[in-house]
């Protein structure tokens, strides 16, 4: 096959993907390097206890949580477990139903979570919404909201959500 005969991106295709994706990938590292440096929690493992405070009773079962972060249910339990092992998290079975784990934050892990927070907010401040506008802010919401929609419908700001907000 030739490369006329590949169906490829426009030059102008190829130019807004790009400066899509790199902008979210570099913000998603210097995030994921604020928390490790300031936080010292990876980013993943904060939106597992970012999610769980915000549940009903401080608890997920395990396949939701996986679903909330997007996750893999192997990739959730070495999270909860590493999340366990240092005290922040415990796995219980749910009461009158043995069909599954689920995820309860503990207090140490609420405290963890809080401290985490405030460095997590600064991150995306800086590194996302200081440099736009009030206008370029609300463009940005309105084409991430147009993505999800078309990608990941249950994504969506209230679509589907299942668990208690603060």
């Amino acid at each position: 096959m030739s490369e006329r005969d590949i169906d490829w991106l426009s030059p102008d295709e190829l130019r807004i993907y790009r400066a899509f994706n790199r902008a979210a990938e570099a913000a998603s590292s210097r995030l994921e390097a604020d928390m490790e440096r300031e936080a010292d929690l990876p980013r993943s493992y904060f939106d597992i206890l970012w999610r769980l405070r915000r549940a009903p009773g401080r608890t997920l079962r395990m396949t939701r949580l996986a679903e909330l972060t997007h996750s893999k249910a192997s990739r959730i339990t070495h999270a909860v477990g590493r999340l366990e092992a240092a005290g922040l998290v415990r796995r219980e079975v749910p009461e009158g139903d043995r069909r599954g784990w689920q995820a309860v934050l503990t207090d140490e892990g609420l405290a963890r979570a809080e401290q985490a927070a405030p460095v997590y907010a600064r991150s995306v401040r800086d590194n996302v919404l200081a440099p736009l506008n009030t206008k370029e802010r609300e463009q940005l919401t309105a084409i991430g909201n147009k993505l999800l929609a078309h990608l990941d419908p249950e994504a969506l700001p209230g679509a589907g959500e299942r668990e208690a907000r603060p």
